[in-house]
């Protein structure tokens, strides 16, 4: 498997992946292609690597700047992550999610924020951190990693691409 950055010629694969990887999830509202599209167009993906088998890309996970209301910067939001259904189980998404940390920290950036299953997410250190919130999101399920030295306090927005629907 090679993790490696998105090209243009990986669009289409990108698009028709995340649409069959939460095709089934319950908690999904089915937009995470609209959310990708959006987060592109706006140049907000700061990180978007796909993960490649024999040729045929097979995962796919962004990261694009978030907005603290306390002004701390450098802090990005992970998701949409997603690997190909007849893939899961085989460590693709925690390969890409690896890698994307990786290069946050190679940037410099302070922190990562993301809303998923804790379940998953904490073996990578994300947690819960009262301070630092999401409104309208459970506290179980909006998780941080800080890679600085300081969580900051506040109220965390994503790009408003993640409410794309089209």
């Amino acid at each position: 498997m090679i993790i490696r950055d998105e090209t243009r010629a990986d669009i289409h694969a990108i698009e028709r992946g995340t649409i069959a990887a939460f095709k089934t999830l319950a908690i999904s509202q089915n937009t995470e292609q609209f959310i990708i599209k959006a987060l592109r167009a706006a140049g907000a993906l700061s990180i978007s690597l796909v993960a490649e088998i024999d040729g045929r890309v097979v995962g796919h996970i962004a990261f694009s700047p978030v907005s603290i209301s306390d002004g701390s910067s450098g802090w990005y939001g992970l998701g949409p992550v997603s690997v190909w259904p007849e893939l899961h189980k085989q460590g693709i998404g925690s390969a890409l999610i690896r890698e994307g940390l990786e290069r946050l920290k190679a940037m410099g950036a302070q922190g990562c924020a993301l809303v998923g299953d804790p379940a998953y997410y904490q073996r990578f250190g994300f947690k819960n951190y009262p301070q630092l919130v999401h409104q309208g999101v459970p506290l179980e399920a909006f998780m941080v990693l800080p890679l600085g030295n300081k969580v900051p306090e506040g109220s965390v927005e994503f790009n408003e691409g993640f409410w794309a629907t089209s």
